[in-house]
């Protein structure tokens, strides 16, 4: 009888915690952003210009987290190694710029710098799912059959040791892309003010994003990969190869964070063998924002958490007087995710695995 009263007195503070924690972050960001917005510190076109940045952070989120949630979608792990996945190939796709800017073709007109952007692209692209299909062979088939912890632990030792390799291999300095001078020129968009550079991250990322969408809702491949993540059982006696549809979902995270490191470097402009630390953290969260295992929703969730992050300091903070609130920008964007969560536990559009188990 004392264990349950005490169980039962121990829910109720939970409960009480929780909504506590509830009313207190939106108390936050309403009476925040109401006073910023009362105070006239930021115009409007400092707002649409918050906006155009975050949709091009959000944008970058959105393809790493693709990787992340596919790769759980049909193996129900977190593949760690995802951030250094990234790294490689913008690594890659840095020497490959510096390559191209001593041959002269980076710089020589508009069209021979998209040319030579596309060529990085791809051989980022290549890098990426070079390591992928390593990792996915070496560190995670012999274990798909192993208790849940060990290919967690083997997917964290494979992100340290590709991490380490790349600081061997290319040292602890940090690397400039080279640059492309037509795309830090601004682009003559109404009010969000970009750079041609914000222009191409976002419109290759929603190209890339759309396409992969429509491949997996309408193509045969597509359909035997959603066919497995739902059951690997069922699918294999229907026929479907699940060890195919398995590397073709890797080969499809990969090529996508191999352009993301790309658009990185192009945008962000340095490289360093520990850069996919920070992005991947950040992508993983967007996944478990948009719901992970859910494709429609690790572009949503990535989308969500650039905008959050870039927008989110200026708008909840500056009305209370925070003197910096940019530097909070990693707080605020967490904070968001657990609101998140509290309310919908599953993510935005919901886990997929959730729905098909229930």
């Amino acid at each position: 009888m004392k264990v349950r009263r005490l169980d039962r007195i121990t829910d109720v503070a939970i409960d009480v915690f929780m909504w506590t924690f509830r009313a207190v972050i939106i108390l936050v960001v309403v009476v925040g952003s109401a006073l910023t917005l009362l105070s006239g510190k930021y115009t409007p076109a400092d707002w649409f210009q918050l906006i155009g940045k975050g949709l091009t952070v959000g944008s970058i989120y959105a393809m790493i987290a693709l990787g992340y949630t596919m790769v759980y979608g049909i193996l129900r792990m977190i593949n760690f190694a995802h951030g250094e996945i990234f790294m490689g190939g913008a690594f890659a796709g840095y020497f490959t710029a510096v390559a191209l800017m001593q041959a002269g073709a980076l710089t020589a007109s508009v069209a021979s710098g998209l040319i030579s952007i596309a060529i990085m692209i791809l051989v980022a692209m290549a890098v990426s799912v070079g390591l992928a299909l390593a990792v996915e062979r070496t560190a995670y088939r012999p274990l798909r059959n192993a208790p849940t912890l060990v290919p967690l632990i083997s997917a964290i030792g494979a992100s340290l040791f590709l991490q380490y390799t790349a600081r061997g291999f290319f040292g602890s300095g940090v690397y400039g892309y080279p640059s492309v001078p037509f795309l830090n020129e601004p682009a003559p968009i109404p009010l969000l003010n970009m750079r041609w550079v914000d222009v191409l991250v976002v419109v290759a990322s929603f190209t890339m994003m759309g396409g992969l969408y429509l491949f997996i809702m309408r193509s045969k491949v597509g359909t035997a990969i959603r066919a497995v993540s739902e059951d690997k059982g069922t699918a294999a006696l229907m026929g479907i190869d699940a060890n195919r549809a398995i590397v073709v979902t890797f080969v499809i995270g990969a090529a996508l964070a191999g352009a993301a490191g790309v658009l990185w470097g192009l945008s962000y402009t340095q490289v360093t063998w520990s850069m996919g630390l920070v992005p991947g953290i950040k992508a993983f969260t967007a996944a478990v924002l948009g719901g992970i295992g859910n494709v429609a929703g690790a572009m949503l969730g990535g989308l969500f958490l650039g905008l959050i992050e870039v927008v989110g300091p200026n708008l909840f903070l500056s009305g209370f007087g925070v003197p910096s609130p940019t530097q909070l920008k990693d707080v605020v964007a967490f904070t968001m995710l657990v609101l998140v969560l509290v309310f919908r536990p599953s993510g935005i559009l919901g886990e997929r695995g959730a729905r098909s188990r229930a």
